[in-house]
């Protein structure tokens, strides 16, 4: 894996080389062809470049909220509000953990749902007995928002309001705006702008960034 240190030594270097070059001719700063960003072989290996995929999956919010947990030991009980209460439901798992003890994770899931003025009380059932003296925990609920067509969050690149993914073509890089719906934990929908299967660009996106807007384009 890349240190910070090694990163900002590669990026300083290329972009020490490109603006020697955009120098000495003005139009290689304005003028891209072929259209993309190349990366090398061993500039790749360097950057632990790595690529994901468009595909369908399920995009999952993850509910993050303080909950207290009763006598018994089992049943923790939290209160939501916003756009975020009307997504929980009966069912859904949750993750939770003491503040103190992050290691100790217990799964549990929602046992009852109970709308109020500004809000929502939720209750979930831990499938094994909480910690001992401990009343406080983090709750985690996931909800299964559906499968979509979505690229891995790291992919994107957020310019003001556009959202640019860098697509990987014949060895090339090329910016792709993309229009997109739900963020997810982990995943974000794509409305349109790319197609099923198209390779993406993850960890290492932002020196492909860099080096594109460097050489300038045609636009």
């Amino acid at each position: 894996m890349i240190t910070v240190a090694r990163l900002s030594f590669v990026l300083g270097g290329s972009l020490l080389l490109a603006a020697a070059a955009n120098a000495q001719d003005p139009r290689q700063h304005t003028r891209m062809v072929p259209r993309g960003t190349i990366v090398t072989q061993s500039q790749a290996e360097a950057l632990t470049l790595t690529l994901g995929s468009t595909a369908m999956r399920s995009i999952q919010t993850w509910i993050r909220t303080a909950g207290t947990i009763d006598k018994t030991g089992r049943i923790l009980t939290a209160s939501l509000s916003g756009t975020e209460a009307a997504l929980v439901k009966a069912g859904q798992p949750v993750r939770a953990f003491p503040p103190s003890a992050k290691s100790s994770m217990y799964q549990a899931y929602v046992t009852k749902v109970v709308p109020h003025a500004g809000g929502t009380t939720v209750e979930a059932l831990l499938k094994a007995q909480g910690r001992a003296n401990t009343t406080l925990y983090v709750m985690e609920i996931v909800v299964e928002r559906g499968p979509f067509l979505s690229v891995p969050n790291e992919a994107i690149i957020e310019e003001g309001d556009r959202h640019i993914v860098y697509v990987q073509r014949d060895g090339q890089y090329s910016p792709q705006e993309i229009h997109t719906g739900i963020q997810g934990e982990i995943y974000t929908q794509v409305l349109d702008g790319l197609q099923p299967d198209m390779q993406v660009v993850t960890f290492g996106s932002f020196f492909i960034d860099a080096e594109h807007k460097l050489k300038g384009t045609d636009q």
